[in-house]
Order: structure tokens, then sequence, then C-alpha cells
């Protein structure tokens, strides 16, 4: 949760500087001045650049018609409208490629650059900021090379540190060229965020330094705090050092700690900067549980979430990390009812938030595809236009040709002909290759998600319980010791099998039953050596299945362990364990029935001993996740847990119903 709630984005826009070596137009003033106002009334500073850019329009000026989409753009993308982000981006990168002028093309790049980081395509946002980074450089405009210095630095983060700390200084060198305390504040963030990294990665001479550095921030913010606009990066200076505090060696200075935390507070408070209260509430929650003052922590945590809950919109992410900070004081303090009911919650946020994840993942490849297209299709038109230009001339030169003398006509007529055919058979040619690529990036896109859902699938499959692998590994040796070496053989052989089929079906998409049963077999023998053959185990394959029928990999392994831990291993001494395994053949619904049943202390029981819920969520959730994914190809796929009648005894019912391949 601390990554999470205490780690802010300084996505402020500095425009407010004034630039010193170049004079910029009046409807570029202008339109700095409304773009000014997005934090204070967004409606009225849209309104407002709308004004400027219709005056651009109307004199013809297409400098300022690229700089006014480009702040339009930047506008919208602060409000998270992407649409209307992309749309001015693109026009305002269109308009400039028309003219030769080099601010406005800068500003298309800059926005092109933030369009990009937005969709998550890092590479291609380092190439237009750096394009546009070395044109406002040319053009000496220190606070827009400050503002794309800081930015270029977060790029580069954490893969190239040498990178980040480059671009962070000289952006702290061209803010206070420009004298503008919003770039100076905008850099120095950025240069606080690479030490704050260096101190994570362990370097303790640095800590000092960050700390001493961030209270310099903290010092020249308060002393310019009427003339930056952007407050959230003060609340980010008060909460950067409330992280060091709390993250440096031992003791806490606990009261300079809490008085960062009561400034961005205040600040958070007076502005309505929510992302800064927040944070501020999390890390004095998790202050106070590592203090061990747990009621305070507590009831920290439920004003953030309520806090959170009152908004008209709902982070997922950050309930999620506050119900995991609440379920981490519960299992402190041993309260597992407590512990119990936040993981409810906990559990449905989580998922709300993975499903957001994959949306915004799904939506940025979208957007990624859709500009790589359109970017095809510019260059397939420039291509085109620049072949309707060479016609032209050639149709000139021919009317010279034809003017000179009639003894070259049927000459130059053929080649003429000739040439066109070519070029239109080149220009088929191209165009077919371009809707191919384009058929391919599409492909491409949906491909490499599907592989990565699948490799996420795979590496969840491929993990075996630790506990079991250290009691087998306990019990062989206790064989050895007794000199029983026959027998630790054979069990030695069927756990290098065991592990060895693991590792081959975590790597396949399908198995045979009769592999999947082997499998089984060997799992469940081991168990038995562990738990000193205190239960007897039987498989049976109804005849009408064919035991080479292709089903997915490791799919019943997680119920006959839950079966043995959680049902025949609690069973009282002198009670012998029974577990039953049958497989019939649904041929209507093509499925596999498999039904695992324990004579055990049953479900009611069961829940009523069990203290963790860790456990279900590594094996059961697994497979009910995977058999969520088979139900688009089989509606009829299920999971169904149940108790035995009470004619039968006690024990345990789970019946899957496995989609053949």
């Amino acid at each position: 949760m601390l990554k999470r709630c205490l780690v802010i984005c300084c996505c402020s826009i500095l425009l407010c500087g004034t630039v010193r070596a170049q004079e910029i137009s009046a409807i570029e003033k202008k339109a700095r001045a409304a773009y000014a106002q997005r934090f204070t009334d967004s409606t009225a500073s849209i309104q407002l650049q709308l004004q400027s850019l219709h005056q651009a329009e109307a004199s013809h000026n297409r400098a300022d018609q690229a700089i006014c989409y480009a702040y339009l753009a930047l506008t919208h993308r602060r409000l998270l409208h992407l649409q209307e982000f992309t749309k001015y981006a693109e026009l305002s990168y269109h308009v400039a490629g028309t003219i030769t002028d080099n601010r406005a093309k800068a500003y298309a790049s800059w926005v092109m650059g933030a369009l990009k980081s937005y969709i998550e395509d890092k590479s291609r946002a380092l190439d237009y900021l750096l394009e546009a980074y070395r044109l406002f450089t040319q053009l000496e405009a220190n606070d827009l090379c400050a503002r794309i210095g800081a930015d270029i630095s977060y790029l580069f983060s954490p893969g190239s540190a040498e990178k980040v700390k480059k671009y962070a200084d000289a952006a702290l060198v061209y803010a206070e060229k420009s004298g503008d305390p919003e770039s100076i504040l905008h850099a120095r963030l950025a240069v606080g965020s690479y030490l704050s990294d260096r101190c994570a990665s362990g370097d303790p001479h640095t800590w000092q330094t960050a700390v001493d550095f961030f209270k310099q921030t903290i010092a020249f913010a308060e002393k310019e705090h009427n003339s930056i606009i952007s407050k959230s990066n003060i609340g980010v200076a008060y909460i950067n050092l409330a992280v060091l505090y709390i993250s440096g060696a031992p003791p806490v200075d606990e009261k300079a700690f809490l008085a960062c935390l009561e400034k961005a507070g205040a600040i958070a408070r007076r502005y309505d900067l929510k992302n800064v209260y927040r944070s501020a509430i999390g890390l004095r929650g998790q202050f106070f549980m590592q203090k061990g003052e747990y009621r305070i922590a507590e009831n920290l945590f439920k004003t953030g979430i309520a806090y959170q809950q009152a908004l008209p919109y709902k982070d997922n992410y950050l309930l999620a990390a506050f119900y995991a900070c609440l379920k981490d004081l519960a299992a402190r303090q041993k309260d597992y009812a407590a512990y119990y009911a936040y993981d409810i919650p906990f559990t449905t946020y989580n998922q709300l938030k993975y499903d957001e994840s994959t949306q915004q993942m799904l939506q940025n490849a979208d957007a990624r595809f859709e500009s790589d297209k359109k970017i095809t299709r510019i260059t397939q038109l420039e291509q085109e236009n620049k072949l309707q230009k060479k016609n032209k001339l050639l149709g000139y030169g021919i009317s010279a040709v034809l003017l000179a003398g009639l003894i070259f006509m049927y000459r130059s007529y053929y080649f003429r002909q000739r040439y066109h055919q070519n070029r239109e058979d080149i220009l088929q040619q191209q165009q077919a290759n371009n809707e191919l690529r384009l058929q391919l990036m599409e492909k491409e896109t949906l491909e490499s998600l599907a592989e990565k859902l699948s490799l996420e699938r795979r590496l969840l499959q491929s993990q075996m319980d630790p506990h079991f692998i250290f009691n087998a590994l306990g019990n062989i040796q206790g064989m050895i010791l007794q000199k029983d070496t026959a027998l630790a053989v054979a069990y030695l052989s069927k756990f290098a099998k065991l592990s060895r089929q693991v590792l081959e079906h975590s790597r396949m998409e399908k198995i045979t039953l009769e592999e999947e049963t082997g499998t089984l077999k060997n799992y469940i023998e081991l168990q038995q050596l562990r738990l000193n053959k205190s239960f007897d185990y039987h498989i049976v394959c109804d005849p009408t299945v064919d035991t080479h029928v292709l089903i997915p990999p490791l799919m019943i392994q997680p119920f006959v362990e839950n079966a043995i831990e959680h049902g025949l291993k609690p069973l009282p001494v002198g009670r012998r364990g029974l577990l039953h395994i049958t497989f019939t053949e649904n041929s209507i619904d093509h499925l596999l029935v498999c039904t695992i049943t324990d004579n055990g202390i049953g479900l009611t029981e069961s829940r009523r001993r069990k203290t963790d819920d860790s456990h279900r969520s590594l094996s059961t959730k697994i497979t009910d996740e995977r058999l969520q994914l088979m139900l688009k190809d089989n509606p009829h796929t299920r999971l169904e847990i149940r108790e035995q009648d009470a004619a039968d005894g006690q024990g345990c019912v789970v019946t899957l119903y496995i989609p053949i391949i």
C-alpha cells in the first residue's frame, strides 16, 4: 500500500514562466494564460483556449494553431479525456508538419511525447520528447526545457539511473535559468525522485543528502507559494520527505515525520488535493502500525476508506490497499474474525483493480494501434502526394518536348504510358503491403496480450507447496537414517518423478487423463508417506472414459491437496481416512466429471479450525479463475463443493466439470 498510496505522480504542466530568448505571439500568450486556469476552473480554461484557437484560425497563423492544439491536448490529459487528448495532439502534430516553424514543431513533438507516455508507449514517447527538448534548447525556452527534461528523466526510470540523473540535473539548471518558481519546483522534484530511488536501492549515504535536498525544496516552495500554480507539487514535496523519514534507519524522527504529514494534509484540505490527502492518511497509518499502536492505525485506514468511498469515483487500487493494511493489522492482533471480514472487500476491490488494469492495458494497446495506423496512412498519403507532384512535373516536361517537335511524340507517349503503369503497379503494391502490415499489427497486439495472460497462468500452475516438499524430503531422510534404504529410494524416485511431471505439465496446454492420474498417484502416495499411512485412496475411471482424452493440466491436484490437508489430516488418531476419486464422462456437454470424496472432518469443522486463508488463495482460487476462462469455450464448465449427505457419513465432496479439449 505504501508504494501505491504515497508515491504521487507530479503531473502538472509548467507553462507559466516567461520565454526570455524569443518573443511569443499574443495568441500564444492568451492560450498560456487560459491554460494556467486549469486547476481553478477547467471549463473556463478550455473555453478561453478555444477562443485563442479561433483567433489563430481567423488570422491563418498555422504556428499558433499548432500551439493552441497542444495546450488543449495537455488540458484534456489532466482531465483524463483520452479521446480529446489524442485528437488535439494529432492535430497539433499534423499542422506543425505542414510548416517550418521550429517553435510549433517543438510544441507538437512535446504533446505527442506526452500522448505516447500516457498510453505507455515509452520508446516513442522518448523519441518525441527528445526532439522537443532539442528544439526548445535551440529556442532557449528554459522553462519548457526544464519541464521536458524532468519528464524525460521519469521515462528513463528505472532502466537507466545515469540518464535519469543527467536529465533531472539538466532540468534543474534550465529551471534556475528561467527563474520560474513553478519550473524550479518541478525540476527539484525530479532530482529528489532519483535521490529517493538511490535510497530505496540500499545506498545509506544518500539518505541524509535526500532529506536535506527535500528540506531545501520545501523551504523554496513555501517562500514562492503564491507563484506556484500546481499546489499539489508542494504537497508532494512534504509527502516525499515523510516517506524518507519513515524508510530511513531507525529510530524515526517522529516529530519531523508527523509535521510533514500535517503540512501535506493542510495543503490537501485547502486546495482539495485528494491524492495528497489520501497519501498523508496512508503514511500516518503505516507509521502507527509499525509502532504497534494498532487502534490509531485502524482508525486512520478506515478514515481513508470512508474518504475514498465518499468521492464520486472509486479508486479500487487504493481501496484494496487500505483493506490489505487492515488485514495486516488484524493478523498482527490475531483477530481472525476481523481478518476474514476485511478479506471479503479486499478480494472484491482487488479483482476490480485487476479488471481495470486489464481494461486500461487493452485501451492503451488499441490507442497505440490506432495511432500507428494513422501514421502509416499519413505516410501513404505523403507518398501519393509526392507521386502526384512528380506526375505534374513529368507532364510539363512532355508538353515541352511535344512543342519542340512532332518527331518525339510517339516515343514520348509510349514511355509516359509505361511510366504511369509502373507507378500505378508500385502504388498498388505499396497499398497492399500497408494493409497487410496493419492487419499483422492488429493480430500481433492481440496475440501478445493472449500470450501474456497464458504465461501468467502457467507461472501460477508451476508452483508446488514448499511445506509439502520439505515434509516429503524430511520423511525420506528419516528412512535413510533408519537404514530403510529400499523404501527411501522408492519414495525418492516417486518424489523426483512428481517434480518432473509438475514441471513438464506446467509448460503444456493439455495432457491426457492417464498422465493426470499418474501425477495424482505419485502425489497422494507421497502425502501418505508424510502422514504415516493414515489414509487410503482409490482412483476409479468409468469404463466409458477414454484415458487418452485431453484435459487442461494440474486442475485436480489443488482439490486433492485440500481434501488431504483440511479433511483427512485433522482426523483423530485411530480413525482411518479414505480418499476416493472417480472419473466419468458427460458426452452430451463434452465434459469430464471428476468427483473427489473424503471422509474427513467436513467443510464446517474445517472452516472453524482454519485461521489462514492464504492456502485457498494459492490453489483453489487459481483453479476457479481457470474454470472461469474456460466458460467461453464450454458454458457447462463449473465447480461444486458440498458436505457429504448425512446418510453417507462425514466428509466433503468436490465435483469438477472439466471441458474436454
